[in-house]
């Protein structure tokens, strides 16, 4: 990532200019990514096709200041962390459902060793509801974060477990991968009818004090602890709930249709 796009993604996220990616600053850039990058699926349902390439990422996440899935959002999040001198590792996982674990590339989760050699830690700012800050990676007790308590534990063939809350969240499978390698499961999440993110939209931000989520067309506030939800009646107010709660500015509704 060259400097005047890391510097535009730097003020996208609301981070001054001179911060390193030692721990402290991967923690600063963590919450800070989650505080301004909505994670959200409209794209899927605005028919616009979803690419992993630096250059679009940059485009929709940057320039647009819009949001993504994991593969966008910490896909580029790895490439602003090495920009910044981190040494990042991008891993598979398998998400936990209903029916056991997802598929293979489910999911994208980043391994990075700070510039001052520590780490490693586990970023994720791609997985919706999650870590506030990274999680020490070889750490096998519970991690306090203000999203909940976390633990990583041993699974099969040397695979890792995340949990929050004593739930399981996904399986990291720890082998090196290329953000080209998380292409075919990105297609597939956007075109299949077993695709979850198919099934509904979902645009949703960390704040300050919880979380801001438009399910479908509910808006949905969790703050101190308590919920609350509004149903959004017209099409007016749903683009008017994207465009103040996340600075997506859309000229038409995502249009959920069914598979």
């Amino acid at each position: 990532m060259e400097s005047q796009t890391a510097s535009a993604y730097l003020e996208r996220i609301g981070v001054p200019p001179g911060v390193r990616a030692d721990a402290a600053g991967i923690r600063l850039l963590h919450r800070a990514h989650q505080l301004a990058v909505p994670f959200e699926n409209l794209s899927i349902h605005l028919s616009e096709p979803i690419s992993l390439a630096e250059d679009d990422l940059v485009g929709k996440i940057v320039r647009r200041r819009r949001g993504g899935f994991c593969y966008e959002l910490n896909g580029l999040f790895a490439l602003l962390l090495e920009a910044l001198g981190a040494r990042v590792t991008r891993v598979g996982a398998r998400v936990f459902g209903q029916d056991g674990l997802g598929p293979p590339f489910d999911h994208l989760a980043l391994i990075v060793h700070g510039s001052d050699g520590s780490g490693a830690w586990l970023a994720d700012v791609g997985f919706g509801r999650h870590s506030v800050y990274p999680l020490l990676l070889d750490g096998r007790a519970r991690q306090d974060d203000p999203a909940g308590v976390f633990e990583l534990a041993d699974a099969d063939g040397g695979d890792l477990d995340v949990l929050r809350d004593g739930q399981p969240q996904y399986r990291i499978e720890l082998r090196p991968r290329a953000l080209d390698d998380f292409a075919p499961t990105c297609w597939y999440q956007q075109t299949s009818p077993a695709s979850h993110f198919r099934q509904d939209t979902i645009c949703s931000l960390l704040t300050d004090d919880g979380r801001v989520s438009v399910s479908g067309r509910a808006l949905i506030r969790t703050a101190g602890g308590a919920r609350t939800e509004e149903h959004l009646d017209d099409d007016a107010a749903l683009l008017a709930a994207y465009r103040d709660l996340f600075g997506i500015v859309l000229s038409r509704v995502p249009l959920v249709r069914g598979d």
